[in-house]
């Protein structure tokens, strides 16, 4: 499946944001070691999440998903030993999130994904977990999965390094209340995304788990799990993503006009919210409401160059590296070494790519500088990156003529968005 992004005049429109994703993995995961029945409305259907809720199922959890809830029945933290290796395919949140929560299993649980999967680093959760007395094995390259899951799992002091992924540290975290006593979980190193950590502990207290979180003896977070406190049933919404809604106020920022989102939660724990102060910074109005945010961007108003560390964030640096690439001076991001490890090295498809459609990029270790460049139109290959499709179909519609190949990897996170973009690029009009 292919797209072609035509050239987009001024928008102005409305939608909805799509349902979380994070919120949606986490919550899933949390009701089923709940003791009881959970209603999870609102959810995210897309290829992840649904990754998340088979592996579930395999794990002995019933599980029915309607089109406007999910009812999950929790069994208290008592998962039983698949028959067959748990397969999650491209999903990189529910492989780490659920290696710690695998360890509750009455017995071993295999777990497995994509080729790409299999690149992407597991081994500091490994290492954390066997060194606290787990029994976890990588069947195939060393620190990756396939991974064979044995043992229980750990109470008391434990230490990991939070500079890779802030999935581990919530691995960690969504498991610990069935612990034997309290974990203190110690983060060493300069944690990424901790917003996403915030977002985990934030639906674990949702769910009646007790998280404190206070600063160890050398200045290191550590977060303090009760084992008295584990998760009881209830219903629970998911909110809306800024993630996914990023697209929308990013084209807004691009091609000028105005959009306006509803269902987005100002107040949210989601890092990724930052969007809305970085695109301010560069030149955007933001207006927020009780129940939608909007952005405008004046096309007399030129965009600005800034310098941002994104290391809370890093799912919104392609969206940000759009806008950057048609502002008036050069902007340097830095923070997004980690994301060379997701579903592509993320940093050489933003340079790929915007030098395919005439932009000027530099890479660093941990940086990447956006210049300002004509641009003309060109063919992008997402390499099965939802991420990468999405925001490059953004560009796409300032620029004209750009093909967007496999496009069909959206549905990893937004099934829905090639629709609400062609209502929108149809439906352009001056403000």
């Amino acid at each position: 499946m292919q797209m072609n992004i035509g050239k987009c005049g001024p928008v102005c429109f409305t939608c909805s944001a799509p349902p979380s994703k994070s919120y949606t993995h986490r919550a899933l995961i949390i009701a089923a070691l709940a003791d009881g029945e959970s209603e999870i409305f609102g959810q995210l259907d897309a290829d992840d999440t649904r990754m998340t809720a088979r592996a579930l199922m395999q794990l002995g959890i019933r599980l029915d998903w309607c089109s406007e809830n999910i009812r999950v029945q929790g069994k208290g933290g008592h998962l039983q030993s698949p028959a067959e290796e748990i397969n999650i395919q491209d999903s990189g949140t529910s492989m780490r999130l659920l290696t710690g929560v695998s360890l509750l299993a009455d017995g071993p649980v295999v777990l497995t994904g994509s080729a790409r999967m299999q690149e992407r680093p597991l081994g500091p959760l490994i290492d954390t977990l066997n060194a606290a007395g787990a029994m976890i094995t990588c069947l195939n390259n060393p620190g990756c999965p396939p991974v064979r899951i044995e043992g229980s799992f750990p109470d008391g002091d434990i230490c990991i390094d939070g500079s890779i992924s802030s999935q581990f540290i919530s691995s960690l975290l969504i498991a610990a209340p069935y612990a034997a006593r309290d974990v203190h979980i110690h983060l060493t190193g300069d944690p990424v995304s901790l917003p996403y950590i915030m977002m985990t502990i934030d639906s674990m207290h949702a769910f009646g788990a007790e998280v404190i979180v206070a600063e160890g003896e050398e200045g290191e977070p550590v977060f303090t799990v009760s084992s008295d406190k584990r998760y009881k049933p209830r219903a629970y919404v998911i909110e809306g993503d800024f993630s996914s809604s990023s697209y929308w106020f990013a084209l807004a920022a691009i091609c000028g006009g105005t959009v306006t989102v509803s269902g987005l939660n100002s107040q949210s724990a989601q890092g990724d919210r930052r969007l809305l102060e970085i695109l301010e910074k560069m030149g955007c109005i933001i207006t927020q409401e009780q129940e939608s945010i909007t952005l405008t961007r004046d096309l007399g108003t030129s965009l600005k160059g800034i310098e941002v560390n994104m290391s809370d964030c890093p799912d919104i640096v392609q969206t940000v590296c759009m806008v950057a690439a048609v502002s008036s001076a050069p902007t340097r991001i830095t923070g997004v070494h980690h994301l060379r490890m997701k579903e592509s090295d993320r940093i050489a498809a933003i340079a790929n790519g915007l030098t395919t459609l005439g932009g000027i990029v530099e890479t660093e270790e941990d940086a990447i500088i956006i210049h300002p460049a004509p641009l003309h139109g060109g063919i992008i290959h997402p390499e099965n990156d939802h991420r990468t499709a999405m925001s490059f179909a953004v560009l796409g519609c300032f620029i004209g003529d750009v093909t967007i190949l496999d496009a069909g990897c959206v549905t990893k996170s937004y099934p829905g968005f090639w629709e609400e973009l062609r209502r929108i690029w149809q439906n352009a009009v001056l403000c």
